[in-house]
C-alpha cells in the first residue's frame, strides 16, 4: 500500500531536489551510495547505544535516497540494470543495519534476549522475503502478488515505533513498549508475506508448466506407438 500511494507522492515531492542535484553533478550512483552509509552510521552509531531517536533522525534524512536515485535517473534518462541492481543490493544493507543495530542494543544495554532474536528475524524474514520475489522473477515468473508487509512498511513501522520510543529519554513515561510491539508486528507480517509469495511462486510455476506441457507434448511412448501400428 505505501509502495502504491506513498511512493507517487514522495517522488511528486522530491522531483525539484533531484532536478537540483543534477544540475550539481551529482550521479544517481553517488546519492545511492551516500544515502546507504548514513542509514548504516545512523543505526549502527546510534542504536547500540540506546539514542532511538536520534538514529532514526539521522536514518530518515538518508532513506528517502532510495526515491532521489531513481528520480534522477529517469530525469537523466540513464535507468539501467546496473542502477537497479546496486539500488537494491545496497537496499538490503541498509535494512540488515538497521535490524542489526536494534539486535545489539537488545543483546547489549537493552537487556532483552527474546526482542535480540526478534530483531535478527526481522533483519532474516526481510532479505527471504526480497530474494523469494527477485528468485521467482529470475526464473521467469511474474510473482503477481505484493504482500502484506513490504519494504516500505518494515521500514516506516519500525522507523516510526524506534523514534517514538526514543522519547522515553527525554522524559516520556511508557512510550518505550512501542518499539517491542513493532518488532514483533514486523515479524509476523514478514512471515505472512514470505508465505504468500511462496505460495504465489508455487502457484505461477505450476501454471507455467502446464502451460509448457500444452504447447510442446511429450512424443509417445515405444509401446504407445507399436500399439498404434497393430491397430492400423
Amino acid at each position: 500500500m505505501l509502495n502504491k500511494y506513498a511512493r507517487a507522492f514522495f517522488t511528486r515531492v522530491l522531483t525539484p531536489f533531484a532536478a537540483f542535484l543534477i544540475r550539481r553533478g551529482v550521479s544517481p550512483d553517488a546519492v545511492t551510495f551516500i544515502g546507504t552509509a548514513g542509514v548504516v552510521a545512523g543505526a549502527l552509531v546510534f542504536f547500540p547505544r540506546g539514542e532511538l531517536f536520534w538514529g532514526v533522525i539521522v536514518i530518515t534524512s538518508f532513506v528517502f535516497s532510495d526515491l532521489v536515485d531513481g528520480n534522477m535517473a529517469r530525469q537523466l534518462g540513464r535507468s539501467s540494470r546496473w542502477g537497479a541492481f546496486l539500488d537494491s543490493t545496497l537496499d538490503r544493507v541498509a535494512d540488515s543495519a538497521i535490524f542489526g543495530g536494534l539486535a545489539l542494543w537488545y543483546a547489549g544495554s537493552g537487556d532483552d534476549n527474546i526482542l535480540c532474536a526478534v530483531s535478527i528475524f526481522c533483519l532474516a524474514s526481510g532479505q527471504v522475503v526480497s530474494y523469494t520475489k527477485a528468485r521467482g522473477e529470475a526464473i521467469g515468473l511474474p510473482v503477481a502478488v505484493n504482500g502484506l508487509v513490504e519494504r516500505a512498511e518494515r521500514l516506516v513501522i519500525t522507523l516510526v515505533a524506534a523514534g517514538l520510543a526514543g522519547l522515553h529519554k527525554f522524559g516520556v513515561p511508557g512510550i518505550q513498549i512501542l518499539l517491542p510491539i513493532a518488532l514483533w508486528a514486523v515479524a509476523a507480517g514478514s512471515m505472512v508475506t514470505l508465505v504468500q509469495r511462496v505460495v504465489t511462486v508455487r502457484r505461477e510455476s505450476a501454471e507455467a508448466d502446464a502451460a509448457s506441457d500444452r504447447a510442446n507434448p511429450a512424443p509417445p511412448t515405444n509401446s504407445a506407438t507399436q500399439e498404434s501400428e497393430a491397430a492400423q
